[in-house]
C-alpha cells in the first residue's frame, strides 16, 4: 500500500522539523514541506496529497487563505486540514473551524495531540 502524503505548510524551519520528527515517529507517511500557502497550492495539483497541516501565519497567502481556496475546489475539498498556529483565542479557533478547518491546534503544540489527529484522519 502506498504512504498516505502529508503537506506541511509553515513558514519557520524549525516548526517544520518539529512536524517531521513528531510524524515519522508513527508512522510511514510521506511528507512534503513548504513554507508559504502559495507553495503549498502551487504543489497540490502536482501531488496527491492525504492531510494537511497549516500555520495560519505565512507570507504570501496565509493559512486562512489557504483553507478558504481547498474549501472552495472540489479536487481539495474532503482533504484534512489541521491549522498549527500560536494564533490561540477563541476567536481565531471558531473563525479556522467556519472556513472549514478540520481541528486547530496551538502552539507550542502537543506531539501525541498532533499524533493522534493525524492517525483519526489517516487511520
Amino acid at each position: 500500500m502506498k504512504a498516505k502524503t502529508i503537506l506541511i505548510a509553515d513558514d519557520s524551519r524549525a516548526m517544520r522539523a518539529m512536524l517531521t520528527l513528531t510524524i515519522e515517529s508513527i508512522g510511514e507517511y510521506r511528507i512534503v514541506e513548504v513554507s508559504s500557502g502559495f507553495e503549498a497550492l502551487r504543489i497540490l495539483p502536482r501531488e496527491q496529497v492525504d492531510l494537511i497541516l497549516t500555520d495560519i501565519n505565512m507570507p504570501d497567502i496565509n493559512g486562512l487563505e489557504l483553507i478558504s481556496y481547498l474549501r472552495e475546489n472540489p479536487n481539495y475539498r474532503d482533504i484534512p486540514v489541521i491549522i498549527i498556529s500560536t494564533e490561540g483565542s477563541q476567536k481565531d479557533v471558531d473563525k479556522g473551524k467556519k472556513l472549514g478547518a478540520n481541528e486547530y491546534v496551538v502552539k507550542p503544540f502537543d506531539p501525541v495531540r498532533v499524533q493522534e489527529l493525524i492517525k483519526t484522519y489517516l487511520g
